[in-house]
């Protein structure tokens, strides 16, 4: 079988007060992965903002958003385009009334091929989104790209296997995964089990591109990883650390994966509608 390589990139870089500063670092760190052959470059949860949902929310949020297409999807749509490399966002969206934790997508001719917005919000300590963000209304997108059919999934919704199962079966040969997560969130194992496993279920590669630094009352971990679609590990960043992530991933891959080969082929679809319906 013929290989498909395609180099990705994950910036793990902190995130200072100014968005303007942390966007200029962001497009210098394009710059950076595109000197060295990324085709695709991922940026962390709220990467050109510090991480508001830390905080309750005081008072009207929307002032801290931006449209998309906006002042930051230009900036890096046009370098997108000068570089020939695709780039996955995500930042806070202003949409009218309405603000989503966003991950735009822009294609290696800088056109922005749409957004996905984060589906699942949740409340808990350091993590007060449902203040911030309305639910996502766009679905489980997955975007043709000059470099291979890729899906986004926002933090909070690698947690659910029924949207990482969407992605696959749209057909994303990879699955990019902008985080906010913190230090020792997780029990030990967990972290990277849990994307192994949905990569490994749904024939793609899975890359987690994490925030890094202390911000407050947070420390975020880094560790951002990329796995294959047998969900070994190929690729992984430091703890604490500011990097970018590189990994040469071969898509050819995907088409012989056992999700792919095998279990897509004998789900059934036509059972489980109906233990849904069963229980709703």
């Amino acid at each position: 079988m013929t290989k498909r390589i395609t180099r990705i990139a994950l910036v793990q870089q902190r995130a200072g007060q100014d968005r303007a500063v942390n966007v200029e670092r962001g497009l210098k760190a394009v710059r950076a992965a595109a000197a060295k052959g990324a085709n695709i470059i991922c940026f962390a949860e709220l990467a050109f903002d510090r991480f508001y949902p830390q905080n309750k929310a005081e008072g009207e949020v929307i002032g801290m958003a931006e449209p998309v297409p906006g002042p930051t999807t230009t900036a890096f749509a046009h370098l997108a385009s000068e570089l020939h490399v695709a780039i996955v966002l995500n930042v806070f969206e202003a949409d009218g009334e309405r603000t989503f934790d966003t991950s735009p997508v822009i294609d290696a001719d800088g056109t922005l091929l749409g957004k996905t917005r984060m589906i699942h919000i949740t409340d808990y300590p350091c993590f007060h989104e449902t203040d911030y963000y309305f639910p996502g209304d766009r679905g489980a997108p997955v975007y043709e790209t000059a470099f291979g059919k890729i899906g986004v999934a926002i933090c909070y919704d690698r947690h659910y296997p029924e949207y990482m199962r969407a992605l696959g079966v749209a057909g994303a040969e990879i699955v990019f995964i902008p985080q906010a997560g913190v230090c020792d969130e997780w029990p030990d194992g967990l972290y990277h089990a849990e994307i192994q496993v949905a990569a490994f279920q749904n024939g793609y590669f899975a890359a987690l591109c994490n925030r890094v630094g202390r911000e407050d009352q947070m420390e975020f971990a880094g560790e951002s990883f990329v796995c294959k679609p047998n969900g070994e590990i190929i690729a992984a960043a430091g703890t604490l650390t500011e990097e970018i992530l590189f990994a040469d991933l071969d898509l050819s891959e995907v088409a012989s994966s056992h999700a792919r080969t095998l279990f897509y082929r004998d789900r059934r679809p036509d059972l489980y509608e109906q233990w849904i319906s069963q229980i709703d």
